[in-house]
């Protein structure tokens, strides 16, 4: 597969058409773009330079370039934006010029109705566990918590496992983080309490519950700020894509491919 490399020298020999310079990989409305363009964009948007890019991915972000071009032009003939204006204050300025409504309250509590279960949160509980290799070093430490020792000092003291630097530590599980074969002992125990020795093919365990959590769901008051956030999110990028196609619609663009040192898969081809 044909691969993105962003440097001037994989230009050279590129064999495009022979009335234009080497460099140019796109026109607007007669408007040379070179591929110099292209390059100072990747660098203006933290794409590393000198970086191998899949044919796919290179076009993905040649349409973004060209679709920025293409604002700036829009804004500027409607007289929203002065020549030389970044393709950021283009885009706000045509938003603007748009008008387009805020995101309602009913708008918000439709989005979380349709995506219930998005906000359920399944029963949980924080895990501590000792894990030794043998049943003799087992039962030392079980004898240790049934004398009164605080689980996360044996933890740290006589845990083999990864998590006993943090006392045995596993963070917050739900049933579907376990192997099968706990799953019952582990949500089973009272909070504070440890179990007995559990064999397993890597060890031996003994568990102990800090805190657990019903299932529950999200409040809508709760999740309503992110919702919010991803349908203006999705407005904005509608809204832009309409006016990327208005602009298409408008000034002539042709990409002329034979130039690009990838193959050029996007949705500005000239496949006519």
């Amino acid at each position: 597969m044909r691969r993105l490399l962003v440097t001037a020298a994989l230009l050279a020999g590129c064999g495009g058409d022979p009335l234009l310079p080497p460099d140019v990989v796109a026109r607007i409305e007669g408007r040379q773009i070179a591929y110099a363009d292209f390059e100072a964009y990747l660098r203006e948007n933290s794409v590393e330079s000198g970086l191998a890019v899949e044919s796919a991915a290179a076009s993905r972000l040649f349409d973004q370039f060209l679709g920025e071009e293409l604002l700036q032009r829009l804004a500027r003939d409607r007289g929203l934006a002065a020549e030389g204006s970044s393709s950021a204050a283009a885009l706000e300025a045509l938003l603007a010029a748009e008008g387009s409504e805020a995101v309602s309250d009913a708008e918000v509590e439709e989005a979380y109705r349709s995506r219930a279960e998005t906000y359920r949160r399944p029963e949980r509980v924080r895990l501590r566990q000792i894990l030794v290799a043998d049943r003799e070093a087992a039962a030392a430490a079980l004898a240790e918590l049934e004398a009164g020792a605080p689980f996360e000092e044996v933890a740290a003291s006589r845990s083999q496992g990864p998590a006993a630097s943090r006392a045995g530590d596993q963070g917050v599980l739900t049933r579907e983080d376990l192997p099968p074969a706990f799953v019952d002992l582990i949500f089973g125990l009272e909070t504070g309490a440890h179990s007995q020795v559990v064999p397993a093919d890597y060890g031996y365990h003994i568990f102990q519950v800090t805190r657990r959590w019903p299932a529950e769901s999200v409040p809508l008051e709760q999740a309503a700020p992110e919702i919010r956030e991803r349908l203006a999110g999705e407005r904005l990028r509608e809204t832009r894509a309409r006016l990327v196609e208005e602009a298409r619609r408008r000034y002539n663009l042709r990409v002329d491919e034979k130039n690009l040192p990838f193959h050029y898969q996007g949705m500005f081809r000239d496949d006519s």
